[in-house]
């Protein structure tokens, strides 16, 4: 017998179409919504001089992490050299 699909999972499934070899989705525009669907849900508007302000400091925080996790692998790096391998000798 072979399966069957009631009318709701073909209104929610996306209808596919070939093209070449990369398979391409054709969106059902009137059951389509995402999270910028209503105007309430996306940003105003800026300018682009409020924009460059807004960027002018860039990332701080991110730059403080990762500065301190660099930090901690150049000093544990240290220590294995100092406290192993420098102990053991040259090789050879």
């Amino acid at each position: 017998m072979p399966p069957t699909t009631s009318s709701r999972d073909q209104k929610h499934r996306p209808n596919r179409a070939k093209k070449g070899s990369i398979e391409a989705l054709q969106i059902d525009e009137q059951n389509h919504s995402s999270a910028a669907h209503l105007p309430e849900h996306v940003a105003a508007p800026i300018r682009s001089d409020q924009a460059a302000e807004a960027l002018k400091n860039g990332p701080i925080g991110a730059l403080v992490i990762a500065s301190i996790a660099v930090g901690i692998l150049f000093i544990g790096w240290l220590a294995f050299y100092f406290l192993l391998f420098m102990p053991r000798g040259p090789i050879g």
